[in-house]
């Protein structure tokens, strides 16, 4: 791995603890979902009526021009195909301003779940997680593809091990070197990949198994519950885990630069009165964490479909649902314009659309 600073994982972990334990200003008065207005709304179901969207990823500033993307674009990645089969979708969907576009569609058999990612250098990478008929009983331990800017495929990687079920992944983007964080729900487990990246070409240059130890099951209506929000602090070089089957959110000490597993690591979030089963996660500008619920686990029918915001030291912030009924609320992104000034995305999968809000918290 290039550039890496050896870190003792016991000192970072020290360092969480002292967090914790430090007092907060009012959280509320930065909030990204407690300063929420009326977003717009935009369709994610392209020409071959592929349903379900999960992963939502922005178009960074700096992105390569010449191709179909540009600098503030949000693509959506989509699970199931039009008979709403999970783990068969196949397409991509690219969103500028409130019009959507097709920018990827691949060959069955594919399932483009949350993990999903677009790169500095220009790349954009998927993961995707298979079934055969649309059930955990067919489920397939997947893949993930890195396409060029004009959405072709110039990369695939497969592990047995190391990619098994890749639910989601977040990325550490350094330009022509990136990090991969990948959640594996069929194993319970967290895969660090080390990457050399360009515009149309990738070398994995380390490859390992940093976490593990994570309750991971089948389910009728969310496919699978385990590990899948991935959400990665270069400055402190933590990774969180939102862990779906533990309805709770974990912090892996070391994790850019740990060369073994370090099991699950440090509970940092359990909160039955507002996490229904923890799912997709981001790191947002203001330092705090934001998932949504599945509620596959721990649901409540007068809370669905929430996103839910809190601190890194485990204080509630605020909630927000994305839709009236249970099971809605799934991938999110977020992107800071300066100034201030930040974007927020999350999908509505029961409605297949996506919500997008301009927020100004000021410096």
């Amino acid at each position: 791995m290039k550039n890496a600073i050896k870190t003792n994982a016991a000192v970072l972990g020290a360092a969480l603890l002292m967090a914790s334990a430090a007092p907060r200003a009012n959280a509320q008065a930065g909030s990204i979902i407690g300063n929420l207005g009326n977003p717009m709304v935009v369709s994610t179901v392209p020409s071959n009526g592929d349903l379900n969207p999960y992963g939502v990823s922005f178009v960074p500033k700096g992105f390569p021009a010449g191709g179909k993307l540009q600098p503030g674009d949000i693509l959506v990645s989509n699970f199931n195909n039009s008979q709403n089969m999970q783990g068969t979708g196949t397409t991509i969907v690219q969103i500028r301003g409130n019009t959507p576009s097709l920018f990827f569609q691949g060959k069955a058999p594919l399932g483009l779940s949350t993990g999903l990612a677009v790169l500095r250098t220009g790349l954009v990478i998927v993961a995707n997680f298979p079934t055969n008929d649309g059930t955990s009983a067919t489920a397939q331990p997947g893949s993930l593809m890195g396409l060029d800017y004009n959405g072709n495929v110039v990369w695939t990687y497969t592990s047995s091990t190391l990619v098994n079920g890749p639910w989601d992944f977040t990325v550490n983007d350094q330009g022509s070197f990136a990090q991969i964080f990948i959640s594996n729900v069929l194993s319970g487990t967290i895969s660090r990949l080390d990457l050399d990246v360009s515009p149309t070409h990738v070398t994995v240059d380390n490859s390992l198994q940093i976490s593990s130890g994570y309750g991971h099951r089948g389910d009728p209506a969310a496919l699978e519950v385990g590990p899948t929000g991935l959400a990665y602090d270069a400055r402190r070089d933590v990774l969180y885990v939102s862990a779906s089957f533990e309805n709770a959110i974990y912090a892996v000490a070391n994790a850019g630069h740990i060369t073994a597993d370090g099991g699950m690591g440090y509970r940092i979030y359990q909160d039955n009165t507002h996490l229904h089963g923890a799912l997709a996660m981001v790191l947002a500008p203001n330092g705090n964490l934001i998932v949504s619920n599945s509620d596959a686990i721990n649901g409540d029918p007068n809370h669905p479909s929430e996103l839910v915001e809190f601190t890194v030291d485990g204080q509630f912030v605020a909630e927000r649902p994305v839709d009236p009924s249970q099971g809605g609320a799934f991938g999110m992104g977020i992107q800071s314009s300066g100034h201030g000034v930040v974007t927020f995305a999350a999908v509505d999968d029961n409605a297949n659309l996506l919500e997008i809000w301009v927020l100004e918290l000021g410096e």
